[in-house]
């Protein structure tokens, strides 16, 4: 049984929505930050990422850089760029991009259920990480950016979903990126009322992206809890902002490593080790992409090879059977000496929506190897999650990515 609320957003005015929208903050650098501010001084990524406000000096982590995301953040309400729904609703929130849609519902997911296990994790989160998003949220007594969550189908969804989609979007644009948006509000109760006992009957809720704003959420109320030790459960404080997907329409995308040095040994010596652990071939560039899973390409020396793992090296736990895991079992870690994928510096990852031409662009100018993968499936990854496991860092890459500004949680 899931609690998956509604609540009272904080959203943009319509003619501002555009403007304010923002990818994730942990899509950008520092300097790529930076340059999206300026170029965009009413993106949400001010508020999201407010050093870019401040000096370049300052600290990413300092306590004025939170207190800045707070002003900011209440000075465009008090400015009208904002407005407050009267009363608890959901959202429906649809993105298209290449002609294909996912249709999510904004709400409130319970801090219980995180805890609980009915909302499942597939990833670990670092500490660190947390803590820049746990003194965000604290600081703006507000959740900005939503967690992209997963559930397998449900028909009563569905149908509440289609029916709301016939009214008309309170948000219709088309971001720098070329994904259309679409935003529906759902004030009906006997829908609201629907919706709620639908998510009731859902099993399992699945992270898909965004495991650190959760963990970072939930502490947060826990923080609150204590401070308000007769708290009741239905303060806003315990729940955090989500966007529910059903998971049949989710797109994964594949997610590259990138490897700096050789550790030691030759291309030749190299190629040598690698026949060892998988089947390899040369290819060319209009062959280069990896066409099914057990298949992944590697991009050494200027040239292409498909690389095929060997029937023997396949498991039947769900981590030790992805493709991320065999790689890193079998290669990153025996031969080229990468231990821990999430510290090393020798390794880099790049998210599908880069393409092969940046892995050989990163080669070309001085790295040692990249290797494409296939996409893990959105199957693979609630078998991970329903046996209570982690898989390897950055085995996930959901496109199109939700924005952040489009819905405020209050707390």
């Amino acid at each position: 049984m899931a609690d998956i609320k509604p609540f009272r957003a904080i959203r943009p005015r319509a003619d501002l929505a555009e403007k304010i929208a923002a990818l994730p903050y942990d899509v950008y650098n520092r300097k790529e930050a930076r340059e999206e501010t300026k170029r965009h001084p009413e993106s949400f990524l001010c508020i999201d990422r407010a050093e870019t406000q401040l000096s370049e000096e300052t600290d990413p982590y300092a306590p004025e850089v939170y207190q800045k995301a707070h002003d900011l953040l209440w000075e465009w309400i008090a400015e009208g760029r904002f407005q407050k729904e009267e009363a608890e609703c959901y959202y429906i929130y649809e993105q298209t991009r290449n002609g294909r849609a996912q249709t999510g519902i904004v709400a409130c997911a319970s801090i219980d259920d995180y805890e609980s296990g009915v909302i499942k994790k597939h990833e670990e989160t670092r500490e660190e990480k947390e803590l820049d998003r746990i003194c965000h949220v604290d600081a703006c007594n507000a959740q900005t950016g939503p967690i992209f969550l997963a559930y397998r189908r449900n028909p009563i969804i569905d149908q509440v979903t289609e029916e709301v989609k016939r009214e008309r979007p309170v948000y219709d644009f088309s971001s720098e990126d070329g994904v259309r948006h679409r935003v529906f509000v759902v004030r009906a109760k006997e829908q609201i009322e629907t919706l709620r006992k639908a998510f009731l009957d859902v099993p399992s809720i699945y992270i898909a992206d965004g495991h650190h704003r959760a963990a970072s959420a939930v502490k947060v109320g826990e923080m609150r809890r204590k401070k308000h030790p007769n708290y009741t459960g239905n303060e806003e404080f315990n729940y955090f902002l989500s966007v529910l997907f059903p998971g049949e329409e989710l797109f994964i995308m594949d997610y590259n490593r990138i490897i700096r040095d050789l550790n030691g040994m030759t291309e030749r010596e190299f190629l040598i080790r690698m026949g060892e652990c998988f089947e390899l071939c040369r290819c060319g560039r209009s062959e280069r992409r990896p066409q099914g899973k057990g298949n992944f390409s590697m991009y050494l020396g200027g040239v292409w090879y498909l690389c095929h793992i060997r029937p023997e090296d396949r498991r039947k736990d769900p981590v030790e059977n992805l493709d991320v895991y065999i790689l890193q079992e079998k290669l990153l870690a025996p031969l080229l000496g990468i231990k821990d994928p999430r510290t090393d510096e020798r390794i880099c990852f790049s998210g599908g929506i880069r393409g092969l031409d940046y892995l050989e662009q990163k080669v070309d100018d001085g790295w040692a190897v990249a290797f494409a993968m296939y996409p893990t499936s959105i199957t693979e990854l609630f078998d991970v999650a329903d046996a209570g496991k982690l898989m390897p860092p950055k085995s996930t890459w959901f496109e199109p990515k939700l924005r952040s500004g489009l819905f405020i949680h209050e707390l």
